[in-house]
């Protein structure tokens, strides 16, 4: 198994790099066994960690406070917790 995703006891873990202030919002590819998320916002009092949260949320088809920055705050390599879903159902979802 990769990085990239792992299981947590509620749902799993997965490893991004995150790029705030970007010209539009993106998911993907993968670099270095991290998945590559490009946001609008600038990375400002939480407000890049948030927009990636909603993102995320959102394209899982999930309530935004299902997904949670839970290492990394200040740093570009984060570690999101996706609350709900299996490691599999992620991968799925994401297309991973």
């Amino acid at each position: 198994m990769s990085s990239l995703l792992r299981p947590a006891p509620e749902g799993a873990l997965l490893q991004a790099r995150v790029t705030p202030k970007a010209s539009a919002d993106r998911l993907g590819p993968l670099h270095d066994d991290r998945l590559k998320i490009a946001v609008t916002s600038p990375p400002d009092k939480g407000k890049a960690n948030e927009h990636v949260a909603r993102l995320l949320a959102k394209k899982l088809d999930l309530p935004k406070s299902a997904v949670e920055v839970v290492a990394g705050a200040t740093d570009r390599a984060k570690t999101l917790l996706i609350r709900g879903l299996s490691v599999e159902q992620v991968r799925d979802k994401l297309g991973l």
